[in-house]
């Protein structure tokens, strides 16, 4: 070998001493860097020398630079994230739907329930008293408000849980961009004979990758060329340069509200994504919220008819001289039977009775309304109950032109009440009851109610009475109620927030359990692609030595070459 081979061989070796020191300095430099990769150098001898019978070596190549990365654990790690982004978008749904409920607080659903039937018992002890009768409807109208206002908040929720949903098809949406730029630039940046990654544009890529994962669960498979195949539930949504977008529908679901949907434009199929944000955030919509809100509706015309068929069937400390119904029927369909005009509540097979109070006289004319509900063909419609109550001595009854059915008496010196409704037509209807509204959006106390407290309806033996009726609408609460398969109202309520706590419970412990999973993934993550600064600072040392001893080597070699020449 020749003084000048010598002097190549310590070149070679100082040059791979100092592609070290760069690569060893940028792994120093970004030990902080979310989501970057551990850069390593990998070395080769060089190419033999043949001299004579020997063959000599030519010191020392770099090969390539290349990332210390386990792509199968970046695989498990990315579903991790897929997993736990959609653990902790269902518990932040619960977490804010506990705090809308507020249950133990004072402005619950439940005090407000105690407070108002308790203040029905108050009426057992000071029936005369008006004063106790607009206390108890004050706070009917205080617990209608909180059903209602909690039901909007919840809706609140709903819609802006659509936004996010909207927004998430967006982001997903740029990040499929992005992977498929970058496929684009490494499979530029690494095409021909090196060997090297493209790392900084992985690191990029990894980081949308990631990102992207965030948002749904996704499959990558790295081509030869160095791009990535995303799937998503057998759908690619990127392969090399080519991405199929996704675009955001919004569509109306049976109970009025609106969802947005995420569609793969390619197909127009939804974007279907088992877990993810994406995934969290519309169960959170359909599954969590959607159920609560079905439910708090059911509860609320649970409420609202159960309640108006007992508080319908009392009567008042005075009657009414007209009255007309809350709910209107088609005026094409006045003549079918009432149990199929599309009602918000059914009534069934059963008879009412009709009081009629002449104040001058003091005498009550009692007459038996009956109500056949009995799929024949004499079944009772909203004509022929109208034609009925208007057969009755001192009423005049008719229905209008919007629908409804009126009821008035035929001098000032007469009034009317219900009575023994086994129907429950008269809450069907909306005649003589407590409550108007038909579901947790609309409830309310009766207008007629509010403005006259004398016309609530503790009565059940005549007009201004008894106080029999006030006894069984204080103990409604704990009523077994036939419509609810013997459940009473107390106990629906307490199953609608029960079943939220124990959900919201499952959801934090599923969450937390994906958290530590993540957080042990990573961890390994870290051992394997993470920078060390005490590793990172040893082989600094070690390449600072090796460029120390080839630039002494190169400096011999120059004083032997000096020597060769003065000789």
């Amino acid at each position: 070998m020749s003084l000048f081979s010598s002097l190549q061989q310590a070149s070679n070796s100082l040059s791979a001493a100092q592609i070290g020191l760069q690569v060893t300095g940028n792994n120093i430099s970004n030990a902080n860097t979310p989501d970057y990769l551990r850069q390593r150098v990998i070395y080769t001898p060089s190419a033999t020398q043949i001299q004579g019978n020997l063959r000599l070596g030519m010191g020392v190549q770099v090969e390539a630079v290349v990332q210390q990365v386990d792509k199968f654990l970046e695989e498990r790690l990315r579903s991790s994230i897929s997993d736990l982004s959609n653990g902790e978008a269902q518990e932040n749904t619960f977490l804010q739907l506990e705090a809308l409920i507020g249950e133990l607080s004072d402005t619950d659903i439940s005090t407000s329930l105690n407070s108002f039937f308790g203040s029905i018992n108050d009426i057992l002890n000071q029936p005369e008293d008006l004063g106790v009768r607009n206390l108890s409807i004050l706070r009917g109208q205080t617990l209608a408000d909180e059903v209602k206002r909690l039901y909007q908040r919840v809706e609140q929720v709903h819609a802006d849980t659509n936004d996010r949903i909207a927004q998430a098809g967006t982001d997903i949406n740029n990040r499929l961009i992005e992977i498929g730029e970058l496929n684009k630039k490494i499979i530029r940046m690494e095409a021909g004979t090196t060997k090297s990654d493209a790392v900084g544009l992985r690191d990029q890529r990894q980081r949308s990758l990631k990102q992207l994962s965030q948002l749904i669960g996704i499959r990558s498979v790295e081509q030869e060329n160095g791009s990535v195949t995303v799937f998503s539930e057998g759908d690619f949504l990127v392969f090399g340069g080519t991405v199929r977008s996704v675009s955001t529908v919004v569509e109306a679901t049976e109970s009025g509200l609106q969802n947005v949907q995420v569609k793969i434009d390619a197909t127009e199929s939804p974007l279907n994504s088992g877990t993810g944000k994406l995934a969290g955030l519309i169960t959170s919509r359909d599954a969590i919220l959607g159920n609560f809100l079905e439910e708090l509706d059911g509860f609320a015309k649970t409420l609202i008819f159960e309640f108006n068929k007992t508080f319908s069937s009392g009567q008042g400390l005075v009657g009414y001289e007209k009255m007309e119904t809350e709910f209107a029927i088609d005026i094409e369909d006045i003549s079918q039977s009432l149990d199929q005009v599309g009602l918000a509540f059914t009534p069934i097979n059963g008879s009412f009775r009709i009081q009629v109070l002449n104040n001058q006289t003091g005498l009550t004319n009692t007459t038996d309304v009956f109500v056949k509900l009995n799929g024949l063909n004499d079944d009772t419609s909203l004509q022929s109950l109208t034609d009925k109550i208007n057969s009755v001595d001192g009423l005049t009854a008719e229905i209008g032109l919007d629908g409804k059915l009126s009821i008035e008496t035929d001098s000032p010196n007469i009034e009317f009440a219900f009575a023994s409704d086994t129907s429950g037509v008269l809450a069907a209807l909306g005649l003589g009851t407590f409550f108007q509204g038909s579901s947790a959006s609309t409830i309310k106390v009766h207008d007629v109610i509010q403005k006259d407290a004398a016309k609530f309806a503790v009565s059940k033996g005549g007009i201004g009475a008894d106080t029999e009726n006030a006894i069984e609408l204080a103990s409604f609460l704990t009523k077994e109620l036939d419509s609810i398969n013997g459940e009473t109202l107390e106990f629906l309520h307490t199953r609608l927030v029960g079943n939220v706590t124990q959900s919201a419970s499952v959801a934090k412990s599923v969450a937390e359990g994906f958290r530590v999973f993540k957080e042990t993934l990573e961890g390994q993550k870290f051992g394997i692609s993470g920078v060390s600064l005490d590793e990172e600072a040893v082989k600094m040392i070690t390449f600072q030595r090796q460029f120390q001893a080839s630039s002494r080597m190169i400096a011999v070699l120059d004083e032997l070459l000096e020597v060769m020449i003065n000789i």
